[in-house]
């Protein structure tokens, strides 16, 4: 019982150094270390989204509590008016043809 219990022990040990070898060894390839690059890419862009949607959320709390919200949805404003002195007639673009 005794050797078989070494003897598994063994074997496990074995085919776990196997296993961490080989990772290691796809680890340290030129696609696997541009999967890693990349995977700390996206980590690196989902962490800085993180970061942005509770910065806004905490600005909007912040000024909910402080009463700082517009009231009603906001509109959108035209352009600015011209002046006179700017304006293109059609006179002058004929002429000028």
């Amino acid at each position: 019982m005794r050797r078989g219990l070494w003897f598994v022990a063994g074997a496990g040990a074995g085919v776990y150094a196997m296993v961490r070898g080989r990772r290691a060894a796809e680890a340290l390839t030129a696609d696997g270390l541009r999967d890693r690059v990349g995977a700390a890419v996206v980590g690196a862009r989902m962490f800085r989204d993180e970061v942005a949607q509770g910065k806004a959320d905490a600005e909007s709390d912040l000024r909910e509590r402080l009463g700082l919200t517009p009231h009603g949805t906001p509109e959108l404003t035209g352009p600015a008016p011209h002046d006179s002195t700017t304006q293109i007639t059609t006179q002058d673009k004929e002429g000028t043809s």
